[in-house]
């Protein structure tokens, strides 16, 4: 019979022991070779007064589970994480629980990892500059992200509306081994790497990317918010994770499409990607838009297991 006092604990800093951004990374390329993520289970978003309340089930392999998050835009003036959560790892044959895990940290090294993943194949070999829009968690932890797949990067900026808030920012991502410097997002012209992780409703740059940089953007699950220009996701190679989870969620592919400028036809799976059926286009612009799913969080959730 299933004791709750004997469930395991997995704390945050656990966590970051435990699995490496690159290993998160490795991780869920390799689930990708099986997993499709058009066949995932769904999460469910509710509104509420102060926020979102995310449910987000999945089944993988030998495990299935259930993150409960939340989403509480006015955290960031109270000095809380926007985005909290709590994960339940099962076992998927018997469904009994195997452990419980501090989501948020879960959320922060998935996200990146799942932008890794993809970057990792739509960005050239030998990129040398990141430019990342964003000064929070996010923002921090995909420069983290970047240097596992491309340690070679040797100049990297962060940009924010906050000029103390970046320049913070700035020397906390500067502790994954290469100096962070605020930027005004001019930078872009030169980039090899751009990653947008912000709670922008509009577009942070207009279509003005004169060369074919590879672009991660991970700001928003709605429909009506979006960070890059219609015009910039038209002409590019856009990845998502699945169709119908971009079409129900991803305001950067459906704004885009309702402006007339592109069709669902010509947004690629990440999954094609990840198996080769579908290559890097390296005239163009490459865009990996993500909205998060709960497959991604178990596929990390599991390499904790053990």
């Amino acid at each position: 019979m299933f004791d709750i006092t004997t469930l395991p604990l997995i704390n945050a800093a656990q966590i970051a022991e435990r699995v490496s951004m690159l290993d998160a990374t490795r991780a869920l390329q390799q689930a990708l070779q099986e997993f499709d993520p058009a066949n995932a289970l769904q999460r469910r978003i509710e509104q509420v007064e102060h926020g979102q309340l995310l449910l987000m089930p999945a089944e993988v392999g030998r495990f299935a589970g259930q993150k409960f998050a939340t989403v509480a835009p006015a955290n960031t003036e109270r000095g809380l994480d926007r985005i909290q959560a709590v994960y339940i790892l099962l076992d998927a044959e018997t469904l009994s629980p195997v452990a419980l895990m501090d989501g948020t940290e879960l959320t922060s090294i998935r996200t990146p990892a799942v932008s890794a993943a993809i970057i990792d194949l739509l960005a050239v070999p030998n990129a040398r500059e990141l430019v990342v829009f964003g000064t929070g968690p996010q923002g921090i932890r995909h420069v983290e992200a970047m240097l596992a797949i491309r340690p070679q990067l040797e100049r990297i900026t962060l940009v924010g509306r906050d000029r103390e808030k970046a320049e913070a920012a700035a020397d906390t991502a500067s502790a994954y081994g290469v100096p962070v410097t605020v930027g005004t997002g001019e930078e872009i012209a030169s980039a090899d790497i751009i990653v947008t992780a912000t709670t922008a409703a509009a577009p942070l740059f207009d279509d003005t990317i004169a060369g074919a940089p590879a672009i991660a953007a991970v700001g928003s699950h709605e429909t009506d918010r979006r960070e890059l220009p219609g015009p910039l996701v038209a002409r590019s190679q856009t990845v998502i994770e699945s169709v119908e989870v971009a079409l129900r969620e991803c305001g950067d592919a459906t704004m885009a499409i309702d402006e007339g400028l592109m069709s669902a036809d010509d947004l690629v799976p990440m999954v094609d990607v990840v198996r080769g059926t579908v290559q890097p286009d390296f005239s163009r612009p490459r865009i990996i838009k993500t909205a998060g799913m709960g497959w991604q969080d178990l596929v990390v959730a599991s390499l904790l297991a053990d």
